[in-house]
């Protein structure tokens, strides 16, 4: 399913800073962000998160692409799923069909394989959200979503999906029990403290394993860089 060989498309992605300019210091920063989240799960190996934010337009899709890439420059098998059925961008992101995907395999009898799009990124595959379905919390709290899971297992190291905005509704809560944990996303100068405690309580109310929490778009100084991120 992952093919080492890169893909045939001439587009590159959007916002994909970590393939497209590896030495620049956001890149770097993503990559700061592999190592602590693979330091948060020493005892019990790092296999599937989701990323979430409090709200929108804080710059989560854009951090799950990113991060999804500086995994797959580990050389780890990763797929990357748009679980956001509600306002899917990774079909911008990578400059691909969404015609079929998450959805589909939910509320149908595909198999993962099939839905498998292949990246410029060598080891990465993206697995879009599909057609948007009128009930994305349904789906994906349910089993065919634990079977989804434990099948694009057999065949990656690493599975991420970009959920839907905490604050906005309960998808990122009801997935969050599937995966080994969550990464929420705050931007700076945006997101309200209140908001962004809300989303933290939110997660813990559903009892989701939260990793750490990534501080987006920080003014830049001689001592700072845009990405941060802040493990428990």
């Amino acid at each position: 399913m992952v093919r080492k060989k890169k893909n045939t498309m001439n587009t590159k992605a959007r916002n994909l800073i970590a393939e497209d300019n590896p030495k620049s210091p956001i890149a770097e920063q993503y990559r700061t962000i592999r190592t602590n989240l693979q330091f948060t799960s020493v005892d019990n190996e790092l296999e599937t998160m989701l990323v979430t934010s409090a709200g929108p337009s804080e710059g989560k899709s854009m951090t799950t692409a990113n991060t999804a890439a500086v995994f797959a420059q580990q050389q780890k098998r990763t797929l990357l799923v748009d679980a956001d059925m509600r306002k899917p961008t990774v079909q911008y992101t990578f400059r691909i069909q969404n015609m079929l995907g998450l959805s589909n395999y939910l509320a149908g009898t595909q198999r993962v394989k099939d839905l498998v799009n292949t990246t410029h990124v060598d080891y990465l595959d993206v697995i879009t959200s599909g057609p948007v379905p009128p009930n994305p919390s349904e789906l994906l709290g349910s089993h065919k979503m634990e079977q989804f899971i434990n099948e694009a297992k057999q065949h990656y190291d690493m599975i991420i999906f970009d959920t839907p905005p905490v604050l906005a509704v309960t998808d990122s809560q009801v997935l969050s029990n599937y995966v080994d944990g969550v990464l929420l996303v705050v931007r700076s100068k945006q997101t309200e403290k209140e908001a962004a405690a809300k989303a933290k309580e939110k997660l813990d109310q559903a009892k989701a394993n939260v990793l750490g929490v990534v501080l987006n778009d920080q003014e830049v100084t001689s001592s700072s860089n845009y990405y941060y991120y802040y493990g428990q």
